[in-house]
């Protein structure tokens, strides 16, 4: 037996504004929504991973969640514009990271990154 897929789950009170907020920061397209839940996705297949770890890297909190993007200065200006906080600021990690942290509306940080080097 093989494992196919693992999701991440927010609970939240406004399905809706957290929907939006994937949408537009990230680009999701909602690929179910019942009201009470809604599925977000990129269309893509992507390879299962699970970070285990003891914090968060450079002294930084442990995430929920982290989102690697093709373009994370990208996605820092788009966060920056629409009015989001930065919880740790946009930062090249001496593991050849560039991310930065926000929080969605759920409370929930997430750490933005892309790959460099």
């Amino acid at each position: 037996m093989s494992v196919k897929r693992i999701t991440v789950d927010i609970q939240t009170h406004d399905v809706a504004a957290l929907q939006s907020f994937y949408e537009t920061v990230f680009g999701l397209s909602s690929v179910m929504n019942m009201g009470w839940v809604a599925t977000m996705a990129n269309g893509q297949t992507a390879p299962i991973q699970v970070t285990l770890a003891e914090e968060g890297g450079s002294g930084a909190p442990m995430p929920d969640l982290s989102i690697e993007v093709e373009d994370v200065d990208a996605i820092h200006a788009k966060v920056l514009a629409l009015g989001h906080d930065i919880e740790y600021a946009l930062t090249d990690e001496p593991w050849q990271v560039r991310r930065f942290f926000l929080r969605d509306p759920a409370g929930k940080l997430i750490n933005v990154l892309s790959h460099v080097g």
